[in-house]
């Protein structure tokens, strides 16, 4: 199994700045690729940025628009999202992600979530 824990999150203004970080503990070969995923109130869960574990290219949704960049640290098995320039229509709760590598017919592994609350 793996275990995402998620940290950062809360309240933001306009235009501001945040880091969100995630740490993956257990079996962490049941990894394919770990990032970021978030969900507004009344709208569905959406990607922000992932990465495989055996790449380097990141793959951002559209509405990131450069103002998030993806980290990761391989020898910690952490991936940050460094979000610069937040608009209210970021907040959402953002949940760490780890797709697997195995057992493709099993749910993937997900963060508990962390609030991300961009004030006007």
């Amino acid at each position: 199994q793996v275990q995402l824990v998620e940290s950062g999150g809360g309240l933001v203004q306009f235009g501001g700045s945040m880091t969100l970080s995630c740490t993956a503990s257990g079996d962490i070969r049941m990894i394919y690729s770990m990032g970021w995923y978030r969900q507004a109130p009344g709208k569905e869960r959406e990607l922000v940025a992932t990465i495989a574990r055996d790449s380097t290219t990141v793959n951002y949704a559209d509405f990131v628009e450069g103002r998030f960049t993806l980290s990761r640290d391989i020898a910690k098995n952490t991936v940050d999202l460094q979000m610069n320039d937040l608009q209210p229509e970021d907040t959402a709760v953002y949940y760490c992600h780890a797709a697997r590598a195995q057992q493709l017919f099993l749910p993937d592994f997900w963060g508990q979530g962390t609030q991300v609350t961009v004030s006007s």
